[in-house]
């Protein structure tokens, strides 16, 4: 565990990084208090940015210290494609055609159940939806979720703890809600061919224990949130919702279908997405403005994780390497909470010899944990980017989310550990 000097340094810009992102709102504070330079204090407030700020210090760092080549050759190795994904996948979720017919589905539902329609509806939009992410990836699930439910919860006359509560529910539950599959998953991705893990091996280890957890989480939030629950909306503007045309959802619904399904092909996908901002363009008429700077936001965050976490590798991967599996488990589940998950389970699946045990509960606890910290699994930046307008001075607080999400990781982990 003995680093290089640059190694080092960048160890200590990813803790600067970590404490910036729970200083974040302190920054938002500070822009009203000196208006003057408020819009450098509203840069450094936006948590969706400390990422990737703190890897452009560690590349001019890097050129500082070794040379400006090697800064530039080790920008250009890191691997790019799921920053790249993640924006995509999130403009064309949040596309109007896309959100207005999941909401209609889950309104459809909603009012079909033996509860109230906004109670039926919040408790899909926490347990369908998540578990929808393991068919179209959990940066999708993240999207149309975060969209169906700010309007009824992540509002600013819900109560602080409530929210909260109720985002650490949404994290968690679509931190395991893509472990039904192989591919939705970060984390899971990051093993499942080296470990030879597909579909059907994911759901039976996994996918059933995630199921249950989701749904007493959505339960719980539901239950809390009921008295302050109201209609996301007028009966006329349901009904102009719905105007879109049929063609029109078809288009959107394919070229989101063709970008999950080419989710390792950066060039392709990206070709899919940029017919689809055409497409946008000529049908602007039945579209909503693209959430682009949101995602281009959550982008920059994890790019800038890839970037700071390669250096990571000389002390993560031998802590990872010398736990038993239930010391592991729970260490993964802590170390989530301060670096991806996702780059969690890569280290892991370098390790060789590691047993069936210990594969199991590296991958639990790594998805357990995804919902502690904005940086815990990648679809959370795109979460907090689109639900922090319903919170105080319009920033997270990164501790309020760590107690919020407490009680859903504990069911979570009891369900991967006891069932």
């Amino acid at each position: 565990m003995m680093p290089t000097p640059i190694e080092a340094i960048a160890a200590v810009i990813f803790a600067l990084a970590l404490l910036h992102t729970f200083l974040a709102k302190q920054f938002e504070r500070l822009s009203h208090r000196f208006p003057r330079h408020a819009g450098v204090f509203h840069l450094l407030g936006e948590v969706e940015v400390v990422f990737g700020f703190w890897a452009i210090v560690l590349v001019l760092t890097m050129a500082l210290v070794v040379d400006a080549g090697a800064a530039l050759s080790y920008a250009n190795s890191r691997n790019y494609t799921e920053p790249l994904f993640v924006v995509a996948v999130m403009v064309v979720a949040a596309s109007k055609p896309i959100t207005q017919t999941v909401s209609a589905s889950i309104q459809w539902l909603a009012s079909r159940a033996p509860v109230s329609a906004p109670v039926a509806a919040v408790w899909l939009g926490f347990a369908a939806v998540p578990l929808l992410g393991s068919l179209i990836t959990e940066p999708a699930a993240m999207t149309i979720a975060a969209l169906m439910l700010a309007p009824q919860v992540f509002r600013l006359s819900v109560p602080t703890l409530p929210k909260y509560f109720a985002l650490g529910v949404l994290f968690v539950n679509i931190s395991i809600g893509g472990t039904l599959t192989s591919y939705a998953a970060p984390p899971v991705l990051m093993v499942a061919q080296a470990w030879g893990w597909d579909s059907a091996f994911m759901f039976t280890q996994f996918g059933w224990k995630a199921a249950l957890a989701v749904c007493v989480n959505a339960t719980a939030a539901t239950w809390v949130l009921r008295p302050h629950l109201v209609e996301s909306g007028t009966a006329v503007e349901r009904a102009q919702e719905r105007r879109v045309p049929w063609a029109i959802v078809l288009v959107h619904a394919g070229l989101l279908a063709g970008i999950v399904a080419l989710a390792h092909y950066p060039v392709m996908f990206l070709a899919l997405f940029l017919m689809f901002l055409g497409f946008t363009q000529a049908y602007a008429r039945h579209q909503s403005p693209l959430v682009l700077r949101e995602a281009l936001l959550v982008g920059f965050f994890l790019a800038g994780l890839v970037v700071l976490g390669g250096m990571q590798a000389w002390w993560l991967q031998p802590l990872v390497s010398s736990l038993a599996p239930l010391e592991l488990y729970w260490g993964a589940m802590a170390l989530t909470a301060i670096t991806d998950n996702a780059a969690l389970t890569y280290l892991g699946s370098l390790i060789t010899g590691i047993s069936d045990e210990a594969k199991y509960m590296l991958v639990a606890g790594a998805v357990a944990g995804g919902g502690l910290t904005v940086i815990a699994n990648a679809p959370n930046p795109a979460g907090a980017a689109l639900l922090k307008k319903g919170f105080s001075q319009g920033a997270l607080s990164i501790g309020g989310l760590l107690l919020g999400a407490l009680p859903p990781t504990a069911v979570a982990a009891a369900a991967f550990l006891l069932l």
